[in-house]
């Protein structure tokens, strides 16, 4: 099992950056995107991951299968700008060996 995987992460100014994140952490995506300073500190994950923000919303833009919305991600992205087919948000997708290669574009802010 891997223990570190490549993802593809398109920050909110259109730079693509190759990153590595742990799978043995129990991190999710919006963790990955401040760990990296993808996005300006206090514009993403402003709930500190519990759901209850939009700040974290990406857009996942490969074909990985995620595990499906619970009904907190369903409501915020329901009060969310910028939504899009593909919306989820960062802190509800766990970094796992399934997401090599993953590819995700940050949504604006709103």
């Amino acid at each position: 099992m891997a223990q570190v995987i490549t993802l593809f992460i398109t920050d909110r100014d259109g730079q693509t950056h190759e990153i590595t994140a742990p799978t043995d952490m129990n991190m999710n995506l919006m963790e990955v995107v401040r760990a990296y300073d993808l996005a300006p500190e206090g514009t993403i994950g402003v709930c500190g991951g519990m759901a209850m923000c939009a700040s974290c919303q990406s857009y996942i833009t490969s074909d990985h299968p995620l595990p499906e919305q619970n009904d907190y991600e369903r409501a915020m992205l329901a009060e969310a700008f910028y939504v899009k087919e593909n919306s989820r948000l960062g802190c509800q997708v766990f970094i796992t060996p399934d997401l090599e290669g993953l590819r995700v574009t940050l949504a604006p802010e709103s």
